[in-house]
């Protein structure tokens, strides 16, 4: 008769020791208020907790800038936009947090991970990710040497740390495959997951990024994932001709399109609005932030954080 009461006992006491395992190999658990903390139990997922924002702003500069940088330094587009997300992460430091096992976390490290066609404009191509780490004190230079080499990675055709596991994954069959995936969510849930496993993971970052302009398409909503801990998603759209309003006048200027998706657990939409403040404005003026030839390119080691984006404008 001990026999059940010894087993119920260890039972009862590993569960209490999960849910009293609060540390993360990639967050740092916080305290919050009492409504911000209910908010967990509330709307337990990202999809019931997610907020989407419009914003949109004129090109003229980005594209001119794009124009010069491309020849001399081989920049473009993707390395412009998600630098200006970084900045504006560094900005709004609470947008770097994450909810996981109804706790908030602060994020160790500010990532970010870019999805990408392994072959160019190829409506059959793989698609590919590349995650990595925003670094305090990095130059634009530097920060788009690790950005092509993920691209490069990518692009080569050989199997990545991703590929390797995911064709292990789906070697197994449908029951055990559903199996493996409750199993990593609950570890997740749990902070179970070891830190290695959460590194390689694009689904573990601060923030998911899809340029669909460079496919000549718009930006769309997009939802965020229950797999992995990521609460924003941002996309961004093809430049277009549209008209603004520009010192009272209306005229006819390029304007870029870009769609944030945010979980409203991890803060208060005024958090939200300092980020993409800061975004819109280093890509309004990038040269301002990133410089335009190679040596000031490379001269600038203050991208992240960036105190710039604030300053007033000239």
């Amino acid at each position: 008769m001990t026999t059940p009461y010894i087993v119920a006992a260890v039972v009862v006491g590993l569960w209490l020791l999960l849910e009293f395992k609060t540390s993360r190999p990639d967050g740092t658990l916080i305290s919050v208020p009492p409504y911000r903390r209910i908010m967990q139990y509330l709307m337990p997922t990202r999809n019931e907790s997610v907020v989407y924002f419009d914003a949109e702003f004129d090109a003229t500069k980005l594209n001119a800038w794009l124009e010069q940088v491309k020849v001399t330094c081989g920049s473009g587009i993707t390395h412009a936009t998600v630098a200006a997300l970084g900045i504006g992460l560094s900005a709004a430091p609470h947008m770097n947090r994450f909810v996981e096992g109804r706790r908030l976390y602060q994020r160790k490290g500010r990532w970010f991970t870019f999805s990408m066609l392994r072959t160019r404009l190829h409506h059959q191509a793989k698609i590919g990710t590349v995650k990595r780490e925003f670094l305090d004190g990095e130059s634009f230079n530097e920060w788009c040497d690790r950005v092509n080499g993920g691209i490069t990675e990518e692009r080569s055709g050989k199997k990545t740390s991703g590929d390797k596991e995911l064709d292990l994954f789906n070697l197994l069959p449908r029951p055990l495959l559903v199996v493996a995936a409750k199993l990593i969510s609950l570890a997740n849930y749990y902070n179970l997951l070891p830190g290695f496993f959460i590194k390689d993971d694009p689904m573990h970052t601060s923030m998911f990024v899809a340029n669909l302009g460079s496919l000549n398409m718009g930006a769309g909503y997009h939802h965020l994932f229950e797999y992995g801990n990521c609460p924003l998603f941002i996309m961004f759209g093809k430049t277009e001709l549209a008209p603004m309003v520009v010192n009272g006048e209306v005229v006819v200027r390029p304007r870029m399109p870009i769609r944030f998706s945010f979980d409203e657990r991890i803060d208060h939409g005024l958090g939200a609005r300092f980020g993409i403040e800061a975004v819109l404005r280093v890509l309004r003026d990038p040269e301002r932030f990133f410089g335009c030839t190679k040596a000031d390119m490379s001269d600038r080691k203050v991208m992240w954080p960036n105190a710039e984006w604030d300053k007033p404008d000239a």
